[in-house]
């Protein structure tokens, strides 16, 4: 399984094996990774999801579709450009090693 790293707002990291399939989103809700909020779910409809991605892997996720940017431009910390709503990033092989950055704030 590919390994997730999630820099916590508190500076600590969390390394999770995910399984292949699910979301970044759905990986944090299922180990209690704080500081993702995901309030709708994953249905992609209230970005407390928000995480920054590395700098390296930014290129290696497909862009943000039209929803996913429209809600990016509203998220309630700083819009980087490695900013991503995480339920919206798939885990397969080519992730292991992601390291996604937990915003101060989620609302």
């Amino acid at each position: 399984m590919p390994a997730i790293h999630y820099l916590l707002q508190d500076g600590s990291t969390r390394t999770i094996d995910a399984p292949l399939g699910r979301s970044v989103m759905e990986v944090a809700i299922l180990n209690n990774v704080r500081g993702i909020d995901a309030e709708c779910g994953g249905c992609c409809s209230c970005a407390t999801c928000h995480v920054y991605v590395d700098e390296d892997f930014i290129d290696r996720l497909p862009a943000p579709d039209e929803m996913e940017e429209e809600l990016l431009d509203g998220v309630a910390s700083e819009r980087r450009r490695g900013s991503r709503l995480s339920c919206q990033i798939m885990v397969d092989a080519a992730l292991d090693g992601l390291t996604v950055q937990v915003p101060a704030s989620q609302s």
